[in-house]
């Protein structure tokens, strides 16, 4: 009897963790905060099954092994590189960075541009001291097309780029302020680009943001998109996952680096890494390389992602 309420014990945490994680359910807000964690979950979910079986009791280690199955199937993927026969097409780079609340290094920031030489950037977190700091140091030369929604605060974001640029309507919720253009490749197609910063899910009072924020964002169709920024989500969040279904296909899970933390950045927080930065792109653009960069005076890393056009 010991044996078996042990085993339970056990088991029935992790198998629980799975059913909310694979169905999607919101049952709470600090669910939200903890679905974050779901690839060490499923790393642990070993620890329940291995001690159910010694335990000898079977039913548990049959849930055991169906739970670890489950969390394997959701995060496993993003281990692995997918083919992309789409990749050979032309090159567009995109680069995102939160620059916490505009303290990010604005000189390693730019250097980060001459290194990668991407087509856009999408800034988060973005304030007016910073973006003064930025153009200061030869950003705006180097990308001379800006849509500017900086502000005070964590509020703030702006999109330059090396191409015309086109604003469209700002995505403003819980003074989040989500900058959005088209981006017209000279000779090559439209791409509507967002810079992606919804609220923190930090407490009970932003999930309602959080949530809409992310519901704002467009779905895939029509017009190329891409999505890139602090989503503050992972892909175990449903709200990311209904983009995805949507048509996007997420970089750095194309390129086996599903797993490459971006938050926090080492000695800002005593948390284990999270993915929260992401570069979404339309379904029909390849994806041909994916990396993480340090930048120092920020929490996040930023995320680049060498897409192609179809």
């Amino acid at each position: 009897m010991i044996r078996t309420v042990l085993a339970w014990l056990l088991v029935v945490p992790f198998a629980a963790w799975a059913t909310l994680r694979v169905t999607g359910v919101d049952i709470a807000d600090r669910w939200i905060q903890l679905v974050a964690f779901t690839p060490y979950v499923a790393a642990a979910s070993v620890v329940p099954l291995l001690a159910a079986g010694l335990l000898r009791r079977w039913v548990p280690t049959v849930v055991a092994v169906v739970t670890a199955g489950a969390l394997a199937l959701s995060v496993l993927p993003r281990y692995f590189a997918d083919g992309d026969p789409q990749a050979g097409g032309r090159t567009f780079r995109v680069l995102a960075a939160n620059l916490a609340v505009g303290a990010g290094d604005a000189g390693e920031l730019v250097k980060l541009v001459e290194q990668l030489k991407p087509d856009v950037l999408t800034i988060q977190e973005l304030t007016p001291v910073a973006r003064e700091r930025l153009d200061g140091l030869g950003l705006r030369e180097r990308m001379p097309y800006t849509v500017d929604r900086s502000h005070t605060g964590v509020w703030g974001s702006g999109i330059y780029s090396l191409h015309p640029l086109s604003e469209k309507p700002l995505l403003a919720l819980g003074n989040f302020r989500q900058a959005r253009a088209v981006v017209k490749v000279k000779g090559g197609p439209e791409i509507e680009v967002v810079s992606v910063h919804p609220c923190a899910p930090s407490h009970a009072a932003k999930m309602g943001c959080w949530r809409a924020g992310l519901a704002a964002l467009p779905r895939a169709g029509g017009q190329l998109k891409v999505l890139a920024g602090d989503f503050n989500a992972t892909l175990d969040h449903w709200p990311v996952r209904e983009l995805l279904d949507s048509g996007y296909r997420d970089a750095a899970d194309m390129r086996g680096q599903g797993f490459t933390a971006t938050w926090p950045q080492q000695g800002w927080r005593p948390l284990p890494g999270v993915t929260i930065d992401h570069v979404l792109a339309d379904r029909r653009m390849g994806v041909r390389s994916f990396s993480v960069h340090p930048l120092a005076g920020t929490d996040h890393r930023p995320v680049f992602a060498e897409l192609t056009l179809p």
